[in-house]
């Protein structure tokens, strides 16, 4: 309903100026999309992948140690629709990053793009660098940008309306409700909601902290989040724990503060990169845009956050949209005030921009896809299924009495993940891990003495058994059969479990 009680608008104030640019926007997000299906049905599992696949389908909960369930949730239901197909696995991230693109577009119109504006910002979101790399893995951070720019549509649009004394509060039940899912799918938008109401706070517009129904909306988005955030709760906010692994492992990753500090913007493209920070100065700058100065804040703010606590560096890949649709209206306005005399060509504009749209993108993804194989050795077969088959057969060589006796255990969530996977075609027990996730699926009952370890050492594991070999060598990873257990599980477990 229209609540603004001190200046009421007709409903076409409330309205963006310009249509949506459907045609080029669907032609650029069908491009991105139908990239990333096709170059998904190929390859083996990511490693993050393979483990929301393996705890969404051997592991079901309401929550995880590093992660909510939504995810995971995802690619049980892919699988189970059709197991080990990597197209209809990859299908809903292929459709998300098509989708962020369109999202984005509808981003610049709630700022005032025009048709070519919003076809700017839509082929700055599908030639980003982080959307070509992940644009096709099932993971958390290949959700993000759709889930956080779908959040930031109904909070600009009711900021638009509240500056043209037109506000419909039941957009910040929307808010709310996006937020929710947000929550189901990333902890990490809570961090993104403190930076913009400390922005808020700061420039304003108080207006918006005094709407119940923003708070309404609040109450809806905890409700929505609280199965992952009691399981938690119940299990000591392990979540918290992996906010030092990410920062341990910052320098090998991004080559630390330094690494984060470029990435975090750069993982936006070239042309993104000059938009974000063209954007993040036009919302800072023109009075035009002060109702959306907090979002220039609050992604500074986040930025200097992610820096300091070593975060990963795709850790503000949702927020690009915001500047970018900033940017393009900005330079609309330049365009507006020197008109072009090639205003006819722009729909043979609209077209060339999505056809390079596609070549780029199927340029990034092939040039991804062959990276991907060169670091992660992709064979004819899975990787997972190789391990399956190589840990089956050692587990299979056991006498029979002692299989009985007997668990798999690999050495890291990766490893476990691939063991889970591949075990559906080779004979294996359960699967189980000290490490992150898998720590807390459970651990192995007393009456399992033996198991057959799939790990680079040994040596953590080792005092608690009577007897070890080395079933399998390897320059790497190597297959372990340990016996004689000497503890009971529940005291070995945690002496080895670890987030790290």
């Amino acid at each position: 309903m229209i609540i603004d009680q001190t200046e009421r608008s007709s409903a076409s104030a409330g309205r963006p100026p310009h249509p949506w640019a459907m045609w080029p926007t669907l032609a650029i997000a069908g491009v991105l999309t139908v990239a990333h299906a096709v170059m998904g049905a190929f390859g083996d599992y990511w490693i993050d992948e393979v483990y929301m696949l393996a705890a969404g389908r051997f592991h079901p909960d309401w929550g995880y140690a590093d992660q909510p369930p939504l995810v995971p949730m995802i690619g049980a239901a892919m699988d189970f629709l059709a197991p080990d197909s990597m197209f209809v696995l990859r299908l809903p991230v292929a459709l998300t990053t098509g989708a962020t693109v369109v999202l984005i577009a509808l981003l610049a119109r709630e700022f005032g793009a025009d048709r070519r504006a919003q076809t700017i910002a839509a082929f700055a979101g599908a030639t980003g660098l982080w959307a070509n790399l992940v644009g096709h893995w099932l993971a958390p951070y290949s959700f993000e940008p759709l889930l956080w720019t779908a959040l930031f549509l109904p909070l600009v649009r009711w900021l638009r309306q509240h500056s043209q004394g037109v506000a419909d509060d039941r957009l910040l039940l929307a808010f709310g409700l996006l937020l929710g899912i947000n929550l189901q799918a990333k902890f990490q938008v809570a961090i993104l909601c403190a930076a913009l109401l400390l922005s808020t706070l700061v420039v304003g517009p108080r207006a918006l902290l005094a709407r119940p129904k923003l708070w309404a909306g609040a109450g809806i988005a905890l409700l929505i989040a609280s199965p992952a955030l009691i399981w938690q709760a119940l299990h000591g906010w392990p979540q918290l724990e992996m906010s030092r692994v990410v920062a341990a492992e910052s320098p090998v990753l991004s080559g630390g503060r330094g690494g984060t500090a470029v990435m975090l913007l750069l993982y936006a493209g070239v042309l993104g990169t000059a938009l974000v920070l063209m954007g993040l100065w036009l919302l800072l700058a023109e009075e035009r845009l002060r109702p959306y100065r907090m979002f220039a804040l609050a992604m500074i703010v986040l930025w200097i956050f992610f820096v300091v606590t070593a975060a990963r560096p795709y850790y503000l890949i949702g927020m690009y949209g915001l500047p970018i649709a900033a940017a393009v209206v900005g330079l609309q306005r330049r365009r507006e005030a020197k008109p072009s005399r090639w205003g006819w060509a722009a729909w043979p504009v609209y077209a060339v921009t999505a056809l390079a749209a596609g070549a780029m993108i199927f340029t990034a993804d092939a040039i991804n896809r062959g990276f991907s194989s060169a670091i992660t050795h992709v064979q004819a077969e899975r990787i997972s299924d190789g391990i399956a088959r190589q840990v089956s057969d050692v587990y299979r060589a056991l006498p029979p009495e002692q299989r009985s006796r007997t668990a798999v255990v690999g050495d890291s969530y990766i490893s476990a993940s691939m063991l889970d996977i591949g075990g559906r075609h080779h004979p294996l027990p359960e699967v189980f891990s000290p490490h992150r996730g898998y720590g807390f699926f459970g651990h192995p009952d007393d009456g399992i003495d033996t198991i057959v370890l799939f790990a680079r050492s040994a040596d953590e594991i080792r005092p608690f058994f009577t007897d070890a070999r080395l079933a399998v060598p390897g320059d790497d990873l190597k297959v372990w059969v340990l016996s004689g257990r000497t503890e009971p599980w529940a005291q070995i477990w945690p002496a080895v479990r670890s987030m790290r």
